[in-house]
């Protein structure tokens, strides 16, 4: 094979047999970073190779890097200095003989035999220097992880929680160290008050709000015919009210800025895949993206876009050996061969609150691997 070109990927069927047994995402689950592992010292961070000197238009100044060298923990933002004794998300390297297992694989998920190569290393963010962004259910998996994404892009983000502090506050401290700004805020969004509460505090701590994440909420698993009235309602609120009552909050402070801002709510393939034991969670994510669409409609003329970001399976801890069948059926399904990572989420938003996505609102962006585009999906 000539270098420099890659192994065609091939299809694998996929059956949607079984589910987890256990909610997936949570804004009261945690996670534990890893440091980054060592490049060699051919590659540039982020795997960028530059052959120019300009900077490219519309990405942050100083992109793309112009010296290689050992790939450590990357900056924050474009400008900072690299931390060497702390990598702020997981990275993993490729390894120096073809065929041969890096050292150590951080927060890797698992690829099918055959799968095409996929990148790891950092590509370029967007700028969003003096920005400030609230991600609700910052203590999960996922919502650390577009917390950490908008950090490396510069912006202040605003870290809420409900029943994970430690979580929050380890991020908190994590983000802060690698130079960025982080403040942690508690509220409990099963009431419309405290939604109200928690954006305002947000926007007062930093003079603006520029972009929000809608993120929290909760995945239980339960048959429909066991599903209760009360069942229902609780992942309605926390999923789906919870959503509305900080969007309208949100709208009302950024309709007063010059540069309006962007909401982005976290939906779900299973909006329209539907999978058994989550006709509750269905519903809610498919209501997320119709929601988002409406408020697109309504809010556009104030500077405000609105849009929704689907995720596929994302990667945890323990995943693998709790549903063992169904990440392997995944995989086999993915046309990218692995499940997804929490900055594969992240990159999505902070792209949505970037200019770069200026004239997107009212669209829900697939982040699955291309499993939704598998013909036996």
């Amino acid at each position: 094979m000539p270098t420099g070109t890659s192994p065609p990927c091939t299809a694998f069927p996929w059956t949607r047999s079984g589910t987890s047994t256990g909610a997936i995402r949570s804004n009261c689950s945690s996670s534990t970073p890893t440091a980054a592992t060592a490049c060699s010292a051919s590659e540039l961070p982020w795997g960028i190779r530059s052959t120019s000197s300009k900077p490219v238009r519309g990405w942050a100044p100083g992109w793309p890097p112009e010296a290689a060298g050992p790939c450590s923990a990357p900056p924050w933002r474009p400008g900072s200095s690299p931390r060497t004794t702390r990598a702020p998300i997981p990275t993993t390297c490729a390894p120096a003989t073809p065929g041969t297992p890096p050292a150590s694989a951080p927060c890797v998920a698992p690829e099918r035999p055959g799968a095409c190569p996929t990148r790891t290393e950092r590509a370029p963010v967007p700028d969003l220097t003096g920005t400030t962004a609230l991600i609700t259910g910052a203590s999960g998996l996922i919502g650390g992880g577009i917390a950490r994404c908008f950090a490396r892009a510069g912006a202040a983000v605003v870290l809420h929680h409900h029943c994970g502090e430690n979580a929050a506050r380890t991020l908190a401290e994590e983000i802060t160290e690698a130079g960025g700004r982080a403040t942690v805020l508690r509220a409990d969004l099963l009431r419309p008050e405290e939604c109200r509460r928690l954006v305002e505090e947000a926007a007062a701590r930093h003079g603006r709000l520029d972009a929000l994440v809608n993120n929290a909420g909760i995945q239980p698993v339960q048959p429909l015919p066991d599903m209760t009235a009360d069942d229902w309602q609780q992942l309605q609120t926390a999923d789906v009210t919870s959503a509305f009552a900080c969007t309208q909050a949100a709208a009302r402070i950024m309709a007063g800025q010059a540069d309006g801002g962007s909401i982005t709510h976290i939906a779900s393939i299973e909006a329209s895949q539907p999978a058994p034991g989550h006709a509750h969670y269905n519903a809610a994510k498919a209501a997320l993206v119709m929601f988002a669409r409406s408020a697109a409609l309504e809010y556009g003329p104030r500077g405000i876009r609105v849009n929704s970001v689907s995720p596929g399976l994302i990667d945890r801890p323990g995943l693998a050996d709790d549903w063992p069948e169904g990440v392997r059926r995944w995989g086999a399904a993915a046309p990218l061969g692995r499940l997804g990572r929490p900055e594969d989420v992240g990159n999505a938003c902070v792209f949505l609150a970037s200019r770069a996505a200026s004239w997107i609102t009212g669209h829900d962006l697939t982040v699955d691997g291309g499993v939704s585009a598998h013909p036996t999906w």
